[in-house]
């Protein structure tokens, strides 16, 4: 019998991804995998950035590709890698992003009280039949026995965050977020048991943090991107409040009262619930809720599918937008006395914090010919440590257009 082939066409990488395994095949074609066709990489940022329709499927699938890539250099190096290990690093990454709920991070924490990653977990562990799955879960766990691996999947340098900086960069058009994918997979090696990078990648190194970083305050934090997540917000928010009907019993079941890990293991019959749960059933609940006897949720809703956008100011003062949201909620108090609408649930402020590199997980190691290899922050002439470790706070306050002060 002749194995299957699957030819995948990446315009990001402009080229084809060859997938003839057949366990990953079967992970591909499983309902859940397919379920991520439906959630939207970036949220709500399409409403900014037009292009930005990319979905977790295909980053997951890129993903997967830069993971083959990784894997087949560092064997050409020397590194003994099985090809069990290949499959299962393979797994663990194309997996990596399945516990997703609908518009990715937007919903997180609003719909369920679980983390993603988690939820990732939950399905893997589901998936798992005949153990096929097992040094996938492990890998991802960070409980197999070679590190680099998991660090492949999950670390400051890993194949998730290369792949979502060239493909968020890609389709929303925004070049800063352009990094050297494959100058930087040449360079990956393996030292004690720790991923590294060779001596000659450290600028291509330096280029992604700041890549990172830049994407993040252009694509990921835009205001107008933090407006259109705060507007949704509000109006599941809203739901949960006044217990508004969706007409989905999957989603209602979410909606009607917050699930936690403890409820998830106790009763498997809710994570296929929530795989039930995509971007589609957000937006056909909002196009009914647009209807509602609620004015508050009916203008929410409106206002979203319109692309009627809150207004939003941010700045670096804490104390500024403090006295600023004080100043809405007077404004917004005055302009909707008597209009039935809850002005409560139009206002919203918080923080922004970006930091691209993080202090509290192992540090990105340079490996030098000597053999020594250096942290980033001290091999780097450009990325120095308290440059590496500022994190950058900013404050919001989004409202109503319309309401003028």
């Amino acid at each position: 019998m002749t194995a299957k082939r699957k030819i995948i066409n990446d315009p990001v990488y402009d080229g084809f991804l060859s997938i003839d395994d057949e366990v990953i095949l079967s992970v591909i074609e499983h309902p859940y995998f397919q379920r991520q066709r439906r959630i939207k990489q970036l949220g709500l940022s399409h409403l900014v950035y037009p292009g930005a329709m990319h979905t977790r499927f295909s980053h997951m699938l890129g993903a997967l590709n830069l993971m083959r890539r990784a894997l087949d250099t560092l064997r050409q190096k020397g590194v003994e890698i099985t090809d069990e290990e290949c499959r299962g690093a393979m797994l663990a990454i194309l997996l990596h992003d399945i516990g997703h709920g609908p518009f990715s991070h937007t919903s997180e924490r609003v719909l369920v009280d679980v983390h993603h990653e988690t939820l990732t977990e939950l399905f893997m562990e589901r998936m798992n039949s005949e153990g096929r799955l097992d040094k996938a879960i492990a890998i991802f766990k960070n409980e197999y026995h070679k590190h680099f691996l998991h660090q492949l999947v999950s670390s400051q340098l890993d194949m998730d965050r290369l792949d979502y900086l060239s493909r968020d960069s890609f389709f929303t058009g925004v070049s800063e977020g352009i990094v050297g994918t494959d100058r930087i997979i040449s360079m990956l090696n393996v030292k004690d048991d720790e991923l590294v990078i060779d001596e000659k990648g450290i600028y291509s190194v330096e280029k992604f943090i700041i890549s990172r970083r830049l994407m993040y305050w252009q694509v990921y934090m835009h205001k107008t991107v933090i407006a259109a997540d705060q507007l949704l917000l509000n109006i599941l928010r809203l739901v949960r409040k006044i217990q508004e009907p969706c007409g989905n019993a999957a989603l209602q079941v979410f909606l009607e009262r917050f699930y936690s890990e403890a409820d998830f293991r106790s009763n498997p019959e809710l994570l296929d619930i929530f795989a039930q749960v995509d971007d589609d059933d957000i937006m056909v609940a909002i196009k009914h809720w647009s209807h509602s006897s609620n004015k508050t949720l009916c203008k929410l809703c409106t206002d979203l599918l319109n692309r009627h956008l809150p207004a939003i100011k941010i700045d670096n003062s804490q104390e500024k937008i403090a006295s600023l949201y004080a100043e809405v909620n007077d404004a917004a108090q005055r302009f909707y006395s008597g209009s039935g609408l809850d002005y409560h649930c139009l206002v919203n402020t918080g923080k922004l914090r970006n930091h691209a590199y993080d202090f509290n997980d192992p540090e990105i190691k340079v490996l030098y010919k000597d053999g020594r290899c250096v942290d980033i922050s001290e091999a780097s002439d450009q990325l120095d440590r308290p440059f590496l470790e500022k994190t950058v706070t900013k404050y919001f306050v989004s409202f109503p257009k319309e309401c003028k002060m």
